[in-house]
């Protein structure tokens, strides 16, 4: 459409602007959409916050995995171009003059671009980071306290705010969304995580529910993408465009697939789910070590150095159907070891330790 058109072009002058004027940034722009990538709710925030307060840690989790479904949904129903590849098949420019749009190794994102996942995922995030260390000052009651607790929340919603802002930069920046795109992600993702916030059945799901709640979300996606095929629509228009224009072919990365992010967060629900209601998470972070500072702390450490030991492993990618089964295990394996395992090891030394003293 006409206004749809003029959208997208206010947003490539805008990323002009941006690539012109802040190319002293640059290093700090694509750090801050590393910041805002989704996989890092599952290996930093989530273990630093679940050892801290398990409520809100398994919050966390829920949030990123219904909010990054509902992203899915929207994209395909938006259907959003990105600006890399749309200036160079629009036909509003004249006599085929379309702007040059510097792109970057982390640019070429193959799925639809509204809205912006890498936005709506940290806002979700830090949305809930937000209110729970706001939920901890709000139970003070005497004048000194209600000030800090002013003092902190005008604190804590200015850092959210610059993030969010950042972030939304950042991925406008480097030409993988349009302005407008990144600002639907921030409310969006908002918006979700709100709405966890009076759920709180989520505390005590089974296994069971946990499982029902994977298969709804998988079938529900993959019915709704086969209907549309069915129709003559195909809701993975986007990868072809991206194979298309990306300047670089090893920037394209299947990981960036509308269903490698599907696999990915059910992976991360499921083993949630049976990491909670394992008897390892029950042996240790239910017993009476739960409460040791030097508990937690030597949990958080362990759960983050064992966490970044998945960066390395690396699954193949020559079969498509082979990568989306390992990629569900290793995602399902993350949350567990943070829940479960760790806990139970941490646990066990502990009580080994104890032991040997006494």
């Amino acid at each position: 459409s006409i206004k749809m058109d003029l959208l997208h072009s206010n947003g490539v002058l805008i990323i002009q602007h941006l690539q012109r004027d802040y190319r002293a940034y640059q290093d700090f722009l694509n750090f801050m959409s590393h910041v805002g990538d989704p996989r890092n709710i599952f290996s930093i925030y989530f273990p630093l916050w679940f050892q801290l307060n398990q409520v809100v840690g398994t919050k966390m989790i829920w949030v990123a995995v219904i909010g990054d479904w509902f992203n899915l949904i929207f994209k395909w129903i938006l259907f959003g171009h990105r600006p890399y590849w749309w200036v160079q098949e629009t036909m509003i420019y004249p006599n085929q003059s379309s702007p040059c749009l510097e792109q970057f190794p982390i640019t070429c994102e193959t799925g639809p671009g509204s809205p912006s996942g890498h936005a709506m995922g940290s806002s979700c995030v830090w949305y809930v980071m937000v209110t729970a260390a706001l939920s901890y000052t709000v139970r003070w009651k005497d004048k000194s306290a209600v000030t800090l607790h002013r003092l902190t929340w005008s604190f804590l919603w200015s850092i959210f705010w610059i993030i969010q802002i950042s972030v939304c930069i950042s991925r406008v920046f480097i030409a993988t969304h349009f302005p407008h795109q990144v600002v639907l992600g921030v409310f969006a993702g908002i918006l979700v995580a709100e709405a966890f916030e009076h759920t709180p059945a989520i505390q005590t799901a089974s296994l069971r529910m946990y499982i029902k709640t994977n298969l709804f979300l998988f079938v529900f996606a993959l019915g709704f993408y086969l209907s549309l095929k069915l129709l003559d629509i195909d809701l993975l228009w986007s990868v072809p465009k991206a194979k298309k224009w990306c300047a670089n072919p090893d920037w394209i990365n299947i990981d960036t697939t509308p269903f490698a992010g599907l696999v990915r967060n059910l992976g991360a629900l499921f083993g949630l789910g049976l990491g909670i209601n394992s008897e390892m998470f029950i042996t240790s972070c239910k017993g009476k070590n739960s409460c040791k500072i030097s508990f937690r702390v030597l949990c958080i450490a362990a759960s983050l150095a064992t966490l970044q030991l998945y960066n390395f492993v690396k699954i193949p990618t020559h079969t498509e159907y082979l990568f989306y089964i390992l990629s569900f295990c290793k995602s399902a394996a993350m949350p567990l070891t943070v829940v479960a395992l760790v806990p139970y090891c941490v646990h066990s030394l502990m009580r080994t330790t104890e032991k040997k003293l006494n």
